[in-house]
């Protein structure tokens, strides 16, 4: 496993880390400080004192009159609790390892030999937890914790394109199945003659944002079309987007009634005892930003209503995202376009069987695994490249 970037408090503890790897069976000479080193890197003694003076501000009566600021206090108490607890548990395990190294030169050889097979266990216990410790902080981020709104649209190619849109939407599903997440469907629109030409599917679980903020981009396929008579092989691509799940309340500009426009229309079904006669299914444009959400899944109008709310409310959430990240990029001097033909992930079919990711470079051979929803390799090996980097790639934690 290659070292985080510079200044990450990641890149002191891997370093540790490998030394110890190198060092523990050869001379076994005395170590630096594991202690001091995590420390100076982690700034222990800095975030204990950010904990304390937001434990006073939890404790004061005025706290609860602003309940929005009372609960972003609240939220940050629990992440640094956990954060410096963490860490303090590895630099006290990264100080016994030390401390058995510096045992085990000063005994006998049989002796010796036993320590080296104690150390290297405990070496193989502390990579994994590393491990798991590199990974827990990809999911970091101030929205990472929340339920995910995803769409697909199908792109060029008609309707190969929009029988690709249904295989992503297929492999999301059993992806999400797979993590026991929740999953419901508050939009559709479907392909002429098959397929999806968009989907909207709101991911409930833990951490469902922070995992699914890597697959946001456009997807291509490379197979053998079924709906083509010839054999030939086609090329699909369809576009992924991933929002965070607005709470109630948040946005600090409120939805005014006089700024969004409410149509009802009868939802889609399959005919015969499914065909909908009443108006149930819903669509809302907000005027000021154009934005266009529906929902007809619910049989209650009330209902479809207000999940279509929560998504508008979500959807200018991802705006203001947006807006925060182009005003950093504008003070920075850098600006990314985003663009459709962007794509982050190949699916290749035929000639050959690959699934590759432009972004990682990771890939496999197992195709059907992956579209059977078995994603997480994608998943992790694309947070793993965020961990400690910054929108230029500067090292933070």
């Amino acid at each position: 496993m290659p070292l985080p970037p510079e200044g990450c408090p990641l890149r002191a503890v891997r370093a540790k880390m490998d030394e110890l790897w190198t060092n523990f069976d050869s001379e076994l000479p005395s170590c630096s400080s594991a202690c001091g080193m995590c420390r100076c890197d982690f700034d222990l003694p800095t975030r204990e004192a950010e904990l304390a003076k937001l434990r006073t501000e939890s404790e004061s009566p005025g706290l609860w009159d602003d309940q929005k600021n009372a609960q972003k206090v609240m939220r940050e108490v629990s992440r640094l609790e956990g954060l410096i607890a963490t860490w303090s548990e590895l630099e006290q395990q990264l100080s016994d390892m030390q401390g058995l190294i510096e045992m085990a030169g000063e005994t006998e050889e049989e002796e010796r030999a036993a320590l080296l097979t104690d150390i290297e266990r405990d070496l193989v216990t502390l990579e994994d937890q590393f491990s798991d410790l590199e990974f827990q902080l990809t999911l970091s981020g101030p929205y990472d914790d929340r339920n995910a709104l995803l769409s697909i649209h199908a792109g060029a190619g008609g309707t190969e394109a929009q029988d690709w849109a249904e295989m992503l939407l297929r492999m999301y599903l059993r992806w999400a199945d797979r993590h026991r997440f929740g999953t419901e469907i508050l939009s559709i629109s479907s392909g002429d003659e098959a397929g999806l030409k968009s989907v909207e599917v709101r991911i409930d679980g833990e951490d469902a944002y922070g995992l699914l903020r890597s697959e946001r981009g456009v997807h291509r396929l490379v197979r053998i079309s079924p709906f083509d008579a010839s054999g030939s092989r086609h090329t699909s691509f369809a576009l992924v987007e991933v929002m965070p799940e607005a709470a109630k309340g948040e946005l600090s500009v409120d939805i005014r009634p006089e700024d969004i426009r409410v149509d009802t229309y009868r939802a889609s079904g399959n005919g015969g005892q499914n065909v909908q006669k009443n108006d149930t299914a819903v669509r809302i444009t907000h005027m000021p930003s154009g934005l266009v959400v529906t929902c007809q899944n619910e049989r209650s109008q009330g209902r479809n209503r207000e999940s279509a709310m929560l998504v508008l409310e979500s959807r200018l959430l991802e705006l203001e995202i947006e807006r925060v990240e182009r005003e950093r990029a504008a003070i920075k001097g850098v600006h990314v376009e985003a663009g459709w033909g962007n794509q982050i992930r190949s699916y290749v079919v035929h000639p050959y069987k690959m699934v590759k990711d432009m972004r990682t470079a990771f890939e496999t051979s197992d195709t059907g695994a992956v579209l059977d929803g078995d994603i997480d390799g994608f998943i992790q090996a694309y947070l793993r490249t965020q961990v400690g980097v910054d929108d230029e790639g500067v090292a933070v934690l």
